[in-house]
C-alpha cells in the first residue's frame, strides 16, 4: 500500500506540474514582451518551482567529462569494468602520461545515487585514477536474481576490488564504512595479495554507540519488526523488480529532510526569491543540489533491515560480532592496509568518535599506518564535498594515498 500510495500521488500530481510548467513559460514570454528583461516575478519563479518538485528514479549524470591536469583539459570517459543486477563498478577513464593510484570510491547506499560524490570525483581524479561503486535501485532488479543484504554488499566490494587488482586504495563514504571495513578485513585474514595499500573511512557508523545522533536514537528507539512493518512496500508490477521487497527511496528523502525541516525550507525560500529576482545563475546552484537530492533509489529490504539491526541497533562490528556469510570479520587481522579515518565537527548523521572507533578495532596496525582527522566548522556532507573537501580534507588523504603506494 505504501509504494501503491506514493505512485497514485505522483500520478495526480503530473498535470499539475505541466500546468505549472506552461504557466512558467506563458509568464516568461509575457514578461519579455513587455520589457521585464530577466526578473519573471514572484509567480513565475513559483510555477516553476511547482514544475521541478518530482523526484527523480533514474540515476542522474556524473557530468564528469573532463579533467584539468596540469597546463592541459583531459577528456574522461566512464567504463563499466563489473556489473550485477545491484550495483556497477565504474572506472572515470583518461588518457595520461604516467600511471596514478588506483582509488575506489565506495558510495552509502542509502535512498541516494553514487552521483551524490560528484564533487569527491572531481577533486580525486586530477591525479588519481577514480572508480566508484555505482548502486543500483533495487527495483530495477529482477527477484530471479536473489537477495541483496549486507553480506552481499561486502562480496560486491571484495570483488570490485578483485577487479582493480593489486596495490589500490579505498574511500568509504558514510555508510558504506562499515562493510568496507569488513570487506578488508576478510581479505586480510585470507592474506590476499588484493588487499588495499589504504583504506580511508569518512563519516561512516563503525560504532553507533557513541554520541549517538538523531538518526542513531530512531534506529533504536523502536525494534526491527516496527520498521519492517511501516517501511517496508513491495515493488509494483509495472518495474522491473516487481515483488521484491524494498525500503523505497521516497521514505528515506523524507527522513532526511525531516531531520532539518527549517533549513530546506528557508533554501527553498532563497530560491523562490533568486528566480524571482532574476538571479539565475545562484539559483541553478542550488537547484542543481536539490535536483541531485531528489533523485533517489529503494533499498532492498533485506540490506536495509540488517544494516538498521546489525550496524544501528546491536552495533555487531564494533562488539566482535559482525559475520559474513557466517564467517567473522576480524579487523585486528589488517596489517598491511594503511587507514585514514575523517570525522566532520559539525556532522549530526555520523557524530564525532564513530569512525575514529575503527582504529581501536584496527589494533594489528602499527601506529604510523594510522591517521585521524576531525574537520573542524563542517558537517556531514562537508567531509566529502564543497570547499572544506577541497582545500583541506583532501590534501590529507592524498598524501596517504602517496605514502602508502
Amino acid at each position: 500500500m505504501l509504494y501503491a500510495a506514493y505512485e497514485a500521488c505522483n500520478n495526480l500530481m503530473r498535470p499539475v506540474r505541466a500546468l505549472a510548467s506552461n504557466g512558467r513559460s506563458w509568464l516568461a514570454r509575457l514578461a519579455s514582451g513587455a520589457g521585464a528583461g530577466d526578473r519573471p516575478g514572484g509567480i513565475a519563479a513559483a510555477y516553476e518551482m511547482l514544475a521541478q518538485t518530482a523526484l527523480t528514479h533514474s540515476r542522474p549524470s556524473f557530468a564528469v567529462d573532463s579533467v584539468r591536469i596540469g597546463d592541459r583539459t583531459v577528456p574522461v570517459r566512464e567504463e563499466a569494468l563489473c556489473t550485477t543486477s545491484f550495483g556497477t563498478l565504474v572506472r572515470f577513464a583518461k588518457d595520461v602520461d604516467m600511471p596514478q593510484p588506483r582509488v575506489l570510491l565506495v558510495a552509502p547506499l542509502s535512498g541516494h545515487f553514487a552521483t551524490l560524490l560528484r564533487n569527491t570525483v572531481e577533486v580525486l581524479l586530477p591525479e588519481h585514477d577514480v572508480y566508484i561503486t555505482d548502486w543500483h535501485n533495487a527495483r530495477d532488479a529482477p527477484l530471479s536474481e536473489g537477495r541483496f543484504g549486507l553480506d552481499e554488499y561486502i562480496d560486491h566490494i571484495v570483488k570490485f576490488i578483485e577487479t582493480m587488482g593489486p596495490g589500490a586504495h579505498v574511500v568509504a563514504v558514510c555508510q558504506s564504512c562499515v562493510q568496507v571495513l569488513a570487506a578488508v578485513a576478510l581479505l586480510a585474514e585470507d592474506a590476499s595479495p588484493l588487499q588495499p595499500a589504504s583504506m580511508t573511512l569518512m563519516a561512516g557508523p563503525v560504532d553507533a554507540r557513541i554520541n549517538p545522533t538523531k538518526v542513531n536514537e530512531l534506529a533504536t528507539s523502536k525494534p526491527i519488526e516496527w520498521f519492517q512493518r511501516n517501511l517496508i512496500a513491495t515493488v509494483p508490477r509495472v518495474y522491473p523488480g516487481a515483488g521484491r521487497r524494498v525500503y523505497p527511496g521516497f521514505v528515506q528523502l523524507a527522513a532526511f529532510m525531516s531531520m532539518n525541516v527549517d533549513r530546506h525550507v528557508k533554501a527553498h525560500i532563497e530560491m523562490h526569491r533568486m528566480l524571482a529576482d532574476g538571479e539565475r545563475e545562484k539559483a541553478d546552484v542550488l537547484k542543481a543540489f536539490y535536483d541531485e537530492y531528489f533523485a533517489v533509489l529503494d533499498l532492498d529490504a533485506d540490506f536495509y533491515l540488517e544494516t538498521v539491526q546489525r550496524v544501528f541497533q546491536e552495533y555487531h562490528l564494533a562488539r566482535g560480532m559482525l559475520e559474513c556469510h557466517g564467517r567473522s570479520v576480524n579487523p585486528a587481522a589488517i596489517r598491511r592496509t594503511a587507514l585514514l579515518t575523517v570525522e566532520g565537527e559539525r556532522d549530526d548523521i555520523c557524530s564525532v568518535g564513530q569512525t575514529l572507533a575503527a582504529h581501536d578495532l584496527c589494533s594489528g596496525l602499527r601506529p604510523y599506518m594510522k591517521r585521524h582527522h576531525m574537520q573542524a566548522g563542517v558537517g556531514h556532507y562537508g567531509v566529502f564535498s564543497g570547499k572544506r573537501w577541497a582545500t583541506q580534507i583532501s590534501p590529507i588523504l592524498k598524501n596517504t594515498i602517496l605514502a602508502a603506494s
